[in-house]
């Protein structure tokens, strides 16, 4: 293995036709050139070139040896060009992870660009709400909501949305409006189970006002999914991103809690392990989530969408 440089060398000073053209490619001095050849030579103790004042003249084992160094040198040259392929263009195999909430069009619509445009681009997608290992798993790319503890990760914003309390027009109708926030510690909550401490929840409101809540849920699930569903099915009310419900609320199949009143927003991330550079794949693959996720909530304002 100590012998690569020093055989690399030997092939560009047979490709050139001489050390001073070598050196010239190489950016070394002649004498330097000459140096690794000899030094070539006193280890394997067989002569590779004969060197007269008009031209180098390769010996039988020299050729021989030629060959395997110019393979080598071709090989090495592609290795270089493939690197470069993937600095410079998103090819091969892009391993993404996101939560389950993504599964659906919040995903598909960002990512289908991509591919569409880059042909030697495959995709791996994994949802899981429970963050796993980037290391272990090889994920070169993640989506992560809400505060990121994992310092050993390279977070990039993406956006920031809207949390809004919603519940199905049935479940209402059998409760009636809910006009302050303390009036959802009597209705049904449903809510995440992977807060160590339970929710907290504080409502700003009109004049400065402000309610910190910390429901007891009735239901509590790992999957946004499952509550969401619950949701819909008019089993209880639960806090909801604004992009993943927009069809819903649109359609009337939810209907949002006290327009009046609002939660902190939540905080949209891709974090990548710790690298210095960072492969044309995953570059491209942060733009179109930050173009995509970003543009969701200014398409339609929450405030837009209202219920009772």
């Amino acid at each position: 293995m100590d012998n690569l440089r020093g055989m690399a060398i030997f092939a560009t000073v047979v490709a050139r036709g001489s050390m001073a053209s070598a050196a010239e490619a190489l950016g070394m001095t002649p004498s330097a050139v000459s140096q690794q050849i000899r030094k070539l030579e006193t280890q394997a103790q067989v002569t590779l070139l004969h060197r007269t004042t008009r031209k180098l003249t390769l010996t039988e084992a020299g050729e021989v040896f030629y060959r395997s160094c110019a393979q080598m040198l071709a090989i090495a040259e592609e290795a270089e060009q493939r690197l470069g392929e993937w600095r410079e263009a998103p090819v091969g195999e892009l391993r993404l992870a996101a939560p389950v909430g993504f599964s659906g069009k919040l995903i598909t619509e960002a990512l289908r660009p991509l591919l569409e445009n880059h042909r030697q681009l495959r995709l791996q997608l994994f949802f899981h709400d429970e963050q796993i290992d980037l290391i272990e798993q090889r994920i070169d790319l993640a989506i992560r909501v809400g505060n990121l503890a994992d310092s050993s990760l390279v977070a990039r914003h993406l956006a920031e949305w809207n949390n809004l309390v919603c519940a199905a027009p049935s479940y209402l109708r059998r409760y009636g409006p809910v006009e302050h926030p303390e009036q959802l510690l009597g209705l049904d909550w449903l809510s995440l189970n992977t807060y160590s401490h339970g929710i907290q929840l504080q409502f700003d409101g009109p004049a400065g006002q402000t309610c910190k809540l910390r429901p007891e849920p009735r239901v509590a699930a790992n999957s946004m999914i499952a509550l969401r569903q619950f949701t819909l099915d008019g089993l209880g009310v639960s806090v909801q991103p604004e992009p993943e419900v927009r069809d819903a609320l649109e359609e009337g199949r939810l209907q949002r809690l006290l327009p009046g009143w609002s939660l902190p927003s939540i905080g949209i991330y891709a974090v990548t392990p710790r690298r210095d550079a960072q492969p044309a794949k995953v570059k491209v693959a942060i733009e179109a989530l930050r173009r995509h996720l970003g543009g969701m909530l200014a398409a339609r304002p929450a405030s837009a969408v209202q219920g009772p």
